[in-house]
């Protein structure tokens, strides 16, 4: 048998660890905008009078827009027919600017509204760091590119949560929701300066090359990424937008120590994603397949991600937290290598418009969690069902992406007219 020889590495440029930087730094507000009305659900229902079903339907709104906008290609055919960096930087403008904007509202329905234009604006997110890192990081490099951008996205709600917990109990939501919007504009200065120039920010030089959304949903492993990600992203946000509610309606965890222990659950997600992309990355570097690699990191941590249905049969609160926290670690091990595996099969052509489709279909998960969560609650008055749900669909997502998704390795895109 021959043993293939290990990859040879190019280091990253300090240009590109600075470009990475920025973009981790951007998912980081992302989900901050995106979570900060979980923090803040009970002060804001309260404020407002707001019926759970009301609450349910806020924290699924902003998805509407952010789904939509990626599931019919809006988003990545910006992406791919525009100057990636520019795009990035409107659609963060937009989704700052609602944030603080979000901190004047009076009504449900103002609020709703301004949710919608978050999702949209963060609907470009995603296909940008897709497009960027498919044309700028190699392929052993990705893991651990990937792993830091999810890094940044589970250190958001941490933060997020510790932090807007504090600032919320002391100054209010609404002065937390104003300083947030306002302070986060302050990233597009570096960027303007930084963000990627020349080969593979724009497509426009060969748009006649690249895959249509036709060629794409034709690949048996595309319909694999996207059931894989509604699946994983069903855990993420039933987690982002009802764990704070949880733990205070059925643990009555005070404040203070919910933002705590929601801080801990999202940073070791962050912590495990770093690690296992970094080891992803070098097992693929001293000679792994990429199909083996990602396929082991992303169906194993879904299925160890189904502990989670222990968490709400068990009344000891230490223990509970505990399993939380286990089923945490396996779920890190997936949100490192998922995009990985786009970005591979996709390629620079059809990156920005694969991983908008994918990821539009995958917030639909978004709209559902929280949703369905609601009602459950509303229905049963406890939590226990909603975790059984979530531990069921995250292992139909590990089957996705161990058995309909064949080789991991760039698909071979028929030329176009």
């Amino acid at each position: 048998m021959t043993i293939p020889s290990p990859v040879t590495k190019a280091r990253i440029s300090r240009t590109e660890w600075i470009i990475l930087g920025l973009l981790v730094f951007s998912v980081f507000i992302n989900y901050i905008d995106r979570a900060n009305l979980s923090v803040g659900a009970a002060d804001i229902q309260k404020e407002l009078g707001l019926s759970n079903y009301q609450l349910g339907v806020l924290l699924s709104s902003f998805f509407w827009t952010y789904a939509a906008f990626q599931l019919f290609v809006i988003a990545g055919w910006l992406v791919d027919r525009f100057n990636v960096g520019l795009v990035f930087a409107a659609g963060y403008a937009l989704w700052s600017g609602a944030t603080a904007a979000t901190g004047m509202v009076s009504s449900f329905a103002v609020l709703f509204a301004f949710r919608l234009i978050l999702g949209a604006g963060e609907s470009v997110a995603y296909p940008s760091y897709s497009k960027i890192l498919a044309n700028h990081f190699p392929e052993y490099h990705r893991g651990l590119a990937n792993a830091l951008i999810d890094a940044g996205s589970k250190a958001g709600p941490a933060l997020g949560s510790l932090v807007g917990a504090y600032f919320m109990a002391t100054f209010g939501w609404r002065a937390f929701f104003i300083a947030l919007g306002l302070g986060s504009m302050l990233w597009l200065i570096p960027w303007f300066i930084f963000m990627p120039k020349g080969h593979g920010v724009s497509a426009l030089h060969n748009q006649a090359d690249c895959p249509s959304v036709v060629d794409i949903v034709r690949q048996r492993s595309a319909w694999g990424t996207f059931l894989g990600l509604f699946c994983a992203n069903y855990f993420w946000y039933f987690l982002v937008t009802w764990l704070p509610a949880y733990m205070q309606k059925e643990r009555h965890f005070p404040m203070t120590k919910m933002g705590l222990l929601s801080a801990l659950v999202f940073a070791t997600i962050a912590v495990t994603s770093v690690a296992t992309g970094w080891l992803s990355d070098h097992w693929i570097g001293r000679g792994g397949s990429p199909t083996r690699v990602r396929k082991t990191f992303t169906g194993a941590g879904l299925a160890g991600a189904t502990m989670i249905v222990t968490v709400g049969a068990i009344e000891n609160e230490v223990t509970a937290m505990v399993l939380l926290l286990v089923a945490c670690i396996f779920y890190g091990c997936f949100a490192s290598n998922h995009w990985a595996i786009t970005q591979t099969l996709a390629g620079p052509l059809a990156a920005g418009k694969w991983t908008g489709v994918q990821n539009g279909v995958g917030n639909l998960a978004g709209v559902a969690a929280p949703w369905v969560t609601g009602w459950v609650v509303q229905q049963t008055g406890k939590f226990y069902l909603a975790f059984l749900v979530a531990a069921a669909v995250v292992l139909t997502g590990s089957c996705s992406y161990l058995f309909i998704i064949r080789r991991v390795e760039p698909i071979i895109w028929p030329k176009r007219a």
